[in-house]
This record gives structure tokens, sequence and C-alpha cells, in this order.
């Protein structure tokens, strides 16, 4: 089939896309942002197109000679008022799907029981499915609670913030219920309704195995972790308040933080059981697999390189700290890793390597945490760029600790170290 992503730059769409091509299908993706794809290794296998389902204008490139859609769309990001923005945007796409005449809707939204009183990012994300379903298009409409997964907003909340505290501070809702599914599992549930006729025009509640509250999945998350946790309840902390410190100490921005933990404040579990039956091949994975596989995602080459080709990023991603930067130079790639290795720390020892493409090095030293240092050559008719990021993954308090004392220190080294290449790697060439 031609199916179309959308919201192609998320977590979802990335795990999503490869599966898809896997399987033979051609892919387009829409996105507002498409450069955001390119890192992707997957990228020059898909049709990419611009686009934004509040400018209607935009979809039809995108839509023609598509059979199925998936719509992975949502609009945290943008803060107050978002909510009208999302009903907004599904209705464009609605009838923008119905007018190319689309055969088939998958949508991904939240879990929660409609019936009682929710927070606004919830029941935004049930209006949003009901909205879609006005249109003259079949919808299948999965809800999904915790997403566990490395790269998943409510997976790395667990990590980032079970790995920092000692002790916990958490409001109330924290003993709430929820049912979490492995990102394994809600790809199984996307990819079969594919090819299931019966699942159309229905909606599925979907979770793994376990019921238990959020306190439980951040403990059971430090067992793993090997960290002894405890938590301090605190009766009332503003949602505001609760989005700050998220944004500040996870990968996650601290808009989409607010709205998430607003959601938090309800049971999300599995009241309907329908998607069992109509897709019964999905072998439901529980907490601690669908946690230890995520964690052996913590390595370099198993993340999804996300972040832009500017030269200079840092950011938190996927449990590591990354340090990205990048120069430009009239050097062969030759001549750089002849430099590299001549000014590569001590402490480093080679891990991958790809003759005068890229250099995977890993920090022997004993730290909290886990650190690597990455070089790549990127070259064009008129240059080559040196591509050089650090890698630290943290390993409890300390961790943190050691990371944000020395980041200062960190920055000037690694420029040097990178200016230190080029100047090299001239030398080398004369």
């Amino acid at each position: 089939m031609r199916i179309l992503v959308t919201g192609a730059t998320g977590y979802i769409a990335s795990r999503l896309i490869p599966q898809l091509l896997d399987r033979g299908h051609e892919v387009c993706a829409l996105a507002r942002h498409p450069h955001q794809i390119g890192p992707r290794n997957w990228s020059a296998q898909i049709s990419i197109f611009p686009g934004d389902v509040l400018n209607p204008a935009s979809l039809a490139p995108a839509l023609k000679d598509v059979h199925t859609a998936y719509y992975l769309i949502h609009n945290m990001s943008l803060g107050h008022g978002y909510t009208r923005v999302e009903l907004r945007a599904a209705q464009n796409f609605a009838k923008a799907a119905e007018e190319a005449g689309v055969k088939h809707i998958i949508y991904l939204g939240g879990l929660a029981d409609p019936e009682q009183h929710l927070a606004p990012h919830m029941r935004s994300r049930i209006e949003t499915g009901a909205t879609l379903r006005k249109g003259s298009v079949p919808v299948t409409e999965f809800r999904a609670s915790v997403i566990i997964g490395s790269g998943s907003i409510s997976f790395e909340m667990i990590r980032f913030m079970t790995e920092l505290f000692p002790v916990i501070p958490a409001p109330a809702w924290i003993k709430h219920k929820s049912q979490p599914i492995a990102i394994q599992n809600v790809i199984e549930y996307l990819l079969a309704a594919l090819d299931n006729p019966d699942g159309q025009g229905q909606v599925f509640e979907i979770g793994g195995p376990d019921i238990t509250t959020y306190q439980n999945l951040m403990s059971r998350y430090a067992t793993l972790r090997g960290l002894k946790r405890r938590f301090l309840i605190l009766p009332y902390i503003p949602a505001w308040f609760m989005a700050l410190g998220i944004g500040l100490t996870t990968p996650v921005p601290r808009r989409i933080a607010q709205a998430l933990t607003r959601a938090l404040s309800s049971d999300s579990v599995v009241l309907h059981h329908d998607a069992l039956k109509i897709f019964p091949k999905t072998n439901l994975i529980d907490f601690e697999t669908a946690a230890k596989d995520a964690l052996s995602h913590l390595h370099p080459l198993r993340i999804e390189r996300v972040w832009e080709t500017g030269k200079h990023k840092t950011l938190k991603h996927e449990g590591f700290f990354i340090d990205h930067r990048q120069i430009e130079v009239g050097i062969a790639p030759e001549k750089i890793f002849a430099a590299i290795e001549n000014l590569m720390p001590s402490t480093f020892v080679v891990e991958t390597a790809r003759a005068n493409q890229s250099l995977l090095t890993r920090s022997m030293q004993n730290i909290p945490g886990e650190a690597w240092l990455e070089w790549r050559t990127d070259q064009d008719e008129s240059s080559t760029r040196i591509i050089q990021t650090c890698y630290f993954a943290p390993r409890g308090t300390g961790g943190f600790l050691y990371w944000y004392f020395l980041q200062p220190f960190c920055k000037i080294y690694l420029q040097r170290l990178l200016s230190s290449i080029g100047t090299k790697a001239l030398r080398v060439r004369a």
C-alpha cells in the first residue's frame, strides 16, 4: 500500500516507519519541519512532504493516492489553547483525507475513561478521535496509557526523574493507576490494523499485562538500575511548577510536561478488552521486559539521531546528555582521521570504526555513568564537515552531579579538541 504517516518527526512514527518499510509498503511522511527527518537512517527510503494540518492546502500533495493514513499528531507544545487547535487540525485532516479518496485512517490517542472528569490533554485526545470519525473515511482508534520504550516521553520522564532524585518529590496523583504498554505492542497494534477490516470504525483501549501506580513504575525502574529510591508525597504541587522541574531535568519540554502532568491526575487503565479479541496475535509484554529492552538501547549506535545538523547543540535524549558540534574544513577525510588518531584522549578506546567515515570511542574511566566520543565526516563538492558528538549516560544522582559540574569545562575542552583536529589535519595535508 501507499501509506502516509503524519507527525513523522515524532517518537511513534520513528518506530513505525521502519516496520512499514520492512513489510514492503510505500511510505510517505508529513512533517512541519521535514529537515528534522533527514538524520534518520530510513529517511532516504520514504517520500517526505512538508505540510501542516492547520493549513489544509498543504495536505493534498501528501495524501495523493494514499490508501491508509496514520494520524500521530498532537499540539501540546503550543501551550495555552492547544486543545482547540487539535480539533481544528483533526477536522482539516478528515476533510482532506475524504477529498483525496483515502480508504482508512489509523489514530493513536490517550487512554482514559471518557465518563470521568479528565484533564484537558486526555479530553482533547478523545475528542480528536471523535472528530476524525465524523468524516466519511473509516477510522481505527487506539487509546494507550504510558508507553514504555527508549525515547517515549512517558518513559523518559520516569527514567530521568528516577535516576536523578534519591528522594523523588511527587504530587498525590503518583498513586493513580496506569496500564503501561511496551512500544513493541503499540507498533504491533498499529500494523495489525492495516490488514484487519474488523477494526475499522472502532475504538480500542490497549495496555500491557500490568496494572500499577505511577509510583510503582518508578520504583520498579529503580530496581532494574540498582538504585534505592524513596518518595516525598506532597499534597499539592501546581502543574506549572511540576512541569518546570520536569522541563529542567528531563528531555520533555515544559509545555508538554504541563499537559502531561495534568493528564496523570486520573487513572489510565483498560476497561474494554476488545483489542485482544480483534487482534489476538499480539503478545503483551510486561513492564520489566519492556524496560530492560529500553535500557539495552543505552548506546550511541542504538538511539535515534534526532538532533539537528547545526554547528553546536546540547540536548537530553534517550537517557543521554549529548554535546554535538561540527566545523567545516577543506580537508580530505583520511587526513582528518589521521589527526583524530593522534589527538584522541588516552582514556578512550576504539569501539567501532569505518575507514575515513566514522570512529566511536568509549571512556574507560571509573565514572558514575558511561561516556563515548564519536567523530564522523560529511563530504560534499566544496568541503568536508568534521562532526563530533559526546554522549554521557548518567547512572544515578552521582552521574547527574558529575555531568552538571563538569559540563562548563567539557564544553571548552570539546570545542578545543574539535578545533585542534581541524588544525592538525591541515598540517597533515601540508
